[in-house]
């Protein structure tokens, strides 16, 4: 099968090259969205044959079958988050010409005369928010976001100043390309919650004076639990629990008996590629993740209340890195069930309160499960702090 891929604006009157021209003169099979369809129409031959594209994508592409050529429009540039690529990842051996414009990003960059060679690109175009996330947590100074009608400009600017990233200006292009309907706006964030903007839109934030990244946050900034300081894992341990889980080439942690979400949260800041899901079988630990996770700018982690051997494990992402935070006693089952899911390399951490002679109940017990379970441990990493107990950090893998 041959493809051509046409890229369009939101012009009214789209203009298309002589040998654009040509194609869709010679063409049968023709498609793209419904607003395409009606961009286009008057330059399509007559009989020709248009099949929508919609979900679900199977149906669409039965259609192609059977057929030789297929014209497509699409918006902008096929390639840049484009059906083009669905066409390559769907029919690896087809033939794909393009024929792109810009897209709708560039087109707002141009209007601006904002330079874009340093801009990190975020869909939210059907997608949920991990990436957006990421992206401000490593503090990018300039973002190019495609939006949808769920994720709006005021969607966006509202999950930015929950999580304390009031830094940026946004600029909101709509109706790019079509000059009858298009409208650029820059705003600041707060502004950006009581708009309406036409959909389709786009936008760019560019950020200065974005506050720190934290590095290793002192547990006296934390929202404590009834202000129980012990009940937070200390500062130093803390990173070095991040260092045994591995998280660099990790992709999903679950921290369990999270409590303040100190470990999750430092997690979500040092490693943003990595999903997190977060149990905690008191009530309190719900309130003091919001809390805490807006505090520190930490969005995006996936919290569970209650006992995490009652909770429904089985449609959550699969951990490769796992920590135990808390275990009531029932180590040996939290871990068995932990490894129902685990990945074939994963590993599993925790800590445990030594005095300097014995070893204590936890230790013991993880020691027991190991055992038990077929584990193979590694050496535990003993650390003193001021005139705390020391803690010996204890790693595991299947």
């Amino acid at each position: 099968m041959k493809f051509f891929v046409i890229g369009i604006t939101d012009a009214p009157q789209p203009y298309f090259p002589p040998e654009v021209l040509e194609i869709i003169k010679q063409g049968q099979l023709f498609s793209g969205g419904k607003r395409h369809h009606e961009l286009v129409a008057d330059f399509l031959p007559e009989g020709a044959q248009w099949i929508d594209i919609t979900v679900p994508l199977d149906a669409v592409f039965e259609k192609y079958q059977n057929n030789n050529d297929v014209v497509v429009f699409v918006s902008g540039d096929p390639l840049f988050f484009g059906f083009a690529n669905t066409i390559k990842h769907r029919l690896p051996e087809a033939e794909i010409v393009l024929y792109p414009a810009f897209n709708s990003l560039q087109t707002l960059a141009h209007r601006l005369v904002m330079p874009y060679h340093d801009m990190r690109i975020v869909s939210l175009t059907g997608r949920p928010w991990p990436e957006f996330d990421k992206a401000l947590i490593e503090r990018a100074t300039k973002i190019g976001v495609l939006t949808d009608r769920e994720h709006t400009p005021a969607a966006i600017a509202g999950r930015m100043l929950n999580y304390g990233y009031d830094g940026y200006t946004m600029h909101v292009g709509e109706h790019l390309g079509n000059p009858e309907r298009e409208r650029i706006t820059t705003l600041s964030l707060q502004a950006a919650l009581g708009q309406e903007f036409d959909y389709p839109n786009c936008l760019i934030l560019t950020g200065n004076n974005l506050r720190p990244r934290h590095f290793g946050i002192p547990e006296s900034e934390f929202v404590l639990l009834n202000g129980r300081e012990k009940m937070i894992t200390k500062m130093p341990v803390r990173l070095l629990t991040l260092q045994a889980l591995e998280l660099t080439r990790r992709r999903v942690m679950w921290d369990i008996g999270f409590c303040t979400g100190s470990v999750s949260i430092e997690a979500r800041l040092q490693f943003p590629h990595v999903h997190i899901e977060a149990f905690e079988c008191r009530p309190e630990g719900e309130a003091l993740m919001r809390e805490n996770s807006r505090r520190f700018g930490a969005p995006g982690i996936s919290s569970h209340i209650g006992d995490f051997l009652d909770i429904d494990i089985s449609r959550l992402p699969q951990p490769d890195a796992v920590f135990i935070g808390g275990h009531g006693g029932h180590l040996r089952e939290i871990m068995q069930k932990v490894l129902t899911v685990l990945t074939p390399d994963g590993c599993i951490v925790m800590n445990s309160v030594t005095s300097a002679a014995v070893h204590t109940d936890s230790h013991l017990l993880f020691n027991e499960a190991c055992e038990e379970l077929g584990l193979t441990q590694e050496p535990p990493l003993r650390i003193i702090i001021n005139d705390n107990n020391p803690i010996s950090i204890l790693k595991c893998r299947k």
